[in-house]
């Protein structure tokens, strides 16, 4: 039976002169599955140069079990407390509940992962090239990285997503559509993309992407704190922060939601990395089995990056980033081991490969016995 097996810490974590990591105790309460030497020693080396005020929301999955684990770095100092309920934007793990919203057609026969997205809308894409929905679930549409009518450099720098609308993105596709190279031929990352698909399937079901995440996986796996728009957030949500530690804005996305919109909490969405564990669960099985080989080391299923590891074995993992967070979520499913990550750390901040970094230090830790 799987269970959750909490550890909330009164600790203070401090560099001392000689280098060397010093966990000061006060009042724990913990489970028989606590951090040790060695994960706190990444915490600390990961975390040390960013912004006071710099939250992590960190869940460690160790066969099943789940031990969740927050920090706040605060006056050069590094504490633990407990924010497993607390909100964060995850960026583009958003694309991975998106392909999980595609399998779901695929397996109630809504669709066919082969099909033809051009088949499914009431006007012409401005291409003689083919998309399929499995393309834009794998980012092998040839579709650029964002659309050529979002200029960046034109936007509000602190929610650039937030007028791009439903005319915006029809006229794009019927007007200024180019296609980076055929699809089906190479893996691009492609934002637009999966936004794309996020509209099409919201589109096919006369609903809205919120709704579908709602109705066919939220409630299904009871990630009751996790929505696409921020009106809905129900628990305290932590503020964004740029580089230099001061608050951002929240981004707030329109018709591109299928590509970052999500906000959650690591207790949900380690409710959802249990259900990824369920090898007879059809409808997550699919978006882990590779459609795509992107090198030696890395394939693709739908939305879930498949990584290789040193070990012989295989993660299957998605990060984010926004303006205020950086995300990083790997699954070893063969040990039923994980680490996720949720942090107010600025996708723009220099060190967010730290927040990487860590995820795939501590889901190390969890391999030996």
């Amino acid at each position: 039976m799987k269970k959750y097996v909490t550890a909330f810490f009164a600790l203070v974590i401090s560099s001392c002169s000689n280098g060397q990591t010093t966990i000061a105790e006060n009042g724990i309460e913990t489970s028989n599955n606590t951090i040790n030497k060695e994960q706190s020693e990444l915490l600390f080396d990961n975390t040390k140069s960013f912004p006071n005020n710099t939250q992590l929301s960190i869940a460690l999955i160790k066969n099943g079990e789940i031990d969740f684990i927050g920090i706040e770095r605060t006056n050069d100092t590094i504490k633990l407390i407990e924010n497993y309920k607390h909100t964060f934007e995850i960026g583009s793990i958003t694309k991975v509940f998106t392909a999980t919203l595609l399998s779901n057609f695929v397996n109630n026969q809504e669709l066919k992962l082969d099909d033809p997205i051009q088949d499914y809308l009431d006007f012409k894409i401005n291409t003689e090239n083919v998309i399929t929905f499995k393309e834009l679930a794998n980012h092998t549409s040839g579709l650029p990285r964002l659309p050529s009518n979002l200029n960046l450099l034109l936007v509000d720098q602190d929610n650039p997503y937030k007028d791009y609308d439903k005319e915006k993105l029809i006229n794009y596709l019927t007007t200024e559509v180019t296609l980076n190279q055929e699809p089906g031929i190479a893996y691009e990352y492609s934002n637009l993309g999966a936004g794309i698909l996020g509209f099409e399937l919201a589109t096919i079901s006369k609903s809205s992407f919120e709704s579908l995440l709602q109705e066919n996986i939220f409630t299904k796996y009871q990630m009751v704190n996790s929505t696409s728009t921020k009106a809905h957030i129900k628990t305290t949500l932590v503020k964004g922060l740029k580089p230099n530690g001061i608050t951002t804005s929240n981004w707030d996305f329109d018709v591109l939601a299928g590509g970052g919109a999500i906000f959650s909490t690591v207790e949900d969405l380690s409710k959802f990395a249990l259900a990824q564990f369920d090898d007879t669960n059809n409808e997550l099985a699919l978006t882990q089995k590779p459609t795509f080989k992107i090198n030696d080391q890395m394939s693709i299923g739908l939305g879930w990056h498949i990584l290789k590891r040193k070990n012989g074995g295989e993660v299957i993992w998605h990060n984010g980033g926004t303006g205020g967070y950086t995300s990083s979520m790997a699954l070893d499913l063969e040990n039923k081991n994980g680490i996720i990550i949720l942090s107010n750390v600025s996708a723009f901040n220099e060190k967010m490969g730290n927040i990487d970094q860590l995820c795939f230090g501590l889901i190390k830790t969890l391999d030996k016995k």
